[in-house]
């Protein structure tokens, strides 16, 4: 019997690690025995690509794994398999359907069965029980199936020790350019009312000694980044310290760790402590939700804003942990001017990523359970997305969609990383910047067609011409655009806005400095070994009618009209935002 396990990814640069956990798990006790085979999609695959593609795979069984971001693509597909493949088997698991498992039997019949919850051990029995050619699943835990037209809720199945499932990787063949993710353990103490971990209640962790097998396995391998799926890494100070120490003494110099911490918790010497790795060793990824006190005390988070500042700001102050801050529009108690002092809160961090995200109200959460209570109405069709709430109503939900898409398109990108941060002085606070910037964009109709970097430059520019605020300091954002464009490329064609006629004495001065070896000594001492026409290809020397260095170093909260020379390296960039480093030269 041939059983085939799918995954729908969000994005190609996305791997399923239920698939390979379950199949290493079965591989593991049948000892090869039971014939399991992967195949990954995305949900931006064609729905007929996909149909044809597992309907090649002649499988007996297909298992899909399920989210709120691909489970209404599964279904249609799952509906036209049964159609041409009517004696396959077909079953459903992950966290979307775990919840209402009998409804969804009931509603869509082409579905065989539902493995509820954590699944290795529930997948082993029940397809072990069908590769003896038995189809009989009563005795089987953890299970939602069908028995002589009635639905049957088996019990739950017990939760596996950590150290028994096997690590999910045995190669890497499939993974070049894809994000690998990772557990050193599995639940969450936390109750937060928006999420699902919140039932869980308890946490089970690896081993250390399993743990240290795990990672070695990235660090030799010297993949790009992993990505831990714990749901709050750092709930258990000695597990999260021993994982940051062991990765801080095997660093390979390449690979970044993805976390999910709670930084409230963090204390002073875990701070000092994580100032020691290497700058994009580690990414944190930090929860803040909102900073409303009403609003955290609903949904049982932390709502002592001031702790976490204070904790975010003493890791920023390390220059070495790329910070990402979650905002949720949509939560109760909070309007549209509490979202927007949430938004002036967690900005005035400086964060490297800032996400505007809108609440889901997922299957088996305490918000979906008290949606009416609170006065929130959602989709009822997955991902279950908010569409306003009795404080926020869905004219102001669509303007706060805009301005994510404006944050996305020119903050998370590092394509603006200093203009937009002195743009944002002009505006009475940052999210009105945002508010005008994503104004302006939808009256020009920008949201229709894709951009080109350069034109996103020249959609920047025009705004900053056109606004009331910004008008009188054209030339100042004309310079500190041009520096970003630089920082990200050497490009060969500025946008109209920025062309400028270089004299021959500049040229001049440029080919002289590549040219002394004193300079490329002091400045770029990695390129020793090229030649100058060499070195003049990988950087570049630009000037600015304003000290762009000074407000780009933080030595300066405005430019000062002061004329200076900028010497771009494109061999020596950041590992956080692949940003050129530079240096401020005289010529």
């Amino acid at each position: 019997m041939k059983i085939l396990l799918t995954a729908l990814n969000a994005k190609y640069i996305h791997s399923s690690l239920a698939l390979r956990s379950l199949t290493e798990y079965c591989h593991g006790l049948a000892g090869g025995l039971l014939n399991i085979e992967t195949a990954e999609f995305t949900i931006n695959n064609e729905k007929s690509f996909i149909l044809s593609e597992i309907y090649s795979k002649s499988p007996d069984v297909i298992g899909f794994s399920c989210y709120i971001w691909n489970i209404n693509m599964i279904l249609d597909i799952a509906s036209n398999l049964k159609k041409v493949m009517p004696k396959t088997i077909i079953f459903l698991g992950g966290p979307e359907v775990s919840f209402d498992s009998d409804k969804l039997l009931k509603d869509y019949p082409f579905i065989d069965f539902i493995i509820r919850g954590e699944g290795e051990k529930a997948f082993y029995n029940t397809a072990r029980r069908l590769a003896s050619g038995s189809t009989d699943l009563t005795d089987i835990k953890g299970l939602t199936f069908r028995n002589e037209g009635e639905i049957i809720i088996s019990p739950p199945e017990n939760e596996l020790p950590p150290d028994e499932i096997p690590f999910a990787y045995k190669s890497l063949n499939d993974m070049e350019n894809r994000i690998i993710y990772y557990e050193s353990q599995r639940g969450c103490p936390y109750n937060c009312q928006f999420c699902l971990s919140s039932i869980d209640g308890h946490v089970r962790f690896l081993s250390e000694r399993r743990t240290k097998s795990d990672l070695d396995f990235f660090l030799s391998n010297n993949v790009r980044q992993v990505k831990f799926v714990d749901r709050t890494f750092n709930c258990n100070k000695e597990h999260a310290h021993f994982i940051w120490q062991y990765l801080m003494q095997n660093d390979n110099g390449q690979t970044n760790f993805h976390m999910e911490i709670e930084a409230h918790i963090l204390d002073d010497s875990e701070i000092e402590f994580l100032r020691r790795a290497r700058k994009g060793l580690f990414q944190f990824e930090i929860g803040v939700q909102s900073t409303n006190t009403g609003t955290l005390a609903c949904v049982s988070r932390s709502s002592d804003f001031d702790t976490l500042k204070s904790k975010v700001l003493k890791i920023k102050e390390g220059k070495n942990i790329h910070v990402h801050l979650d905002l949720i529009a949509g939560l109760p108690h909070e309007d549209y001017e509490s979202f927007k002092k949430s938004f002036n809160d967690v900005y005035s961090l400086r964060p490297e990523q800032l996400q505007l995200g809108f609440l889901k109200l997922l299957k088996g959460s305490g918000l979906r359970r008290d949606a009416e209570k609170y006065g929130i109405v959602y989709d009822g069709k997955a991902p279950y997305e908010v569409l306003y709430t009795k404080e926020i109503d869905f004219t102001h939900m669509l303007r706060l969609k805009a301005i994510e898409e404006m944050v996305e398109t020119y903050y998370n990108s590092f394509k603006l990383i200093n203009t937009e941060r002195y743009v944002s002085q002009l505006f009475d606070t940052p999210f009105d910047m945002y508010e005008q910037l994503a104004d302006y964009w939808r009256k020009n109709l920008y949201h229709t067609v894709n951009h080109s970097k350069q034109e996103l430059y020249n959609i920047f520019y025009d705004f900053c011409s056109e606004n009331k605020n910004t008008a009188g300091q054209i030339r100042t954002v004309k310079d500190l655009l041009k520096f970003d464009m630089l920082l990200s490329d050497n490009i060969k064609t500025f946008p109209d806005f920025a062309q400028e006629n270089i004299s021959d004495e500049l040229k001049n001065k440029k080919r002289r400095f590549f040219n002394t070896p004193e300079n490329i000594h002091k400045y770029l001492p990695k390129l020793l070994s090229y030649t100058p026409a060499q070195i003049s290809r990988m950087c570049r020397i630009e000037y600015f009618d304003y000290d762009v260095f000074s407000f780009a170093k933080h030595e300066a909260t405005a430019l000062n009209r002061r004329p200076c020379y900028v010497l771009y390296n494109y061999f020596d960039r950041d590992i956080i935002t692949n940003h050129s480093s530079y240096s401020k030269i005289d010529i």
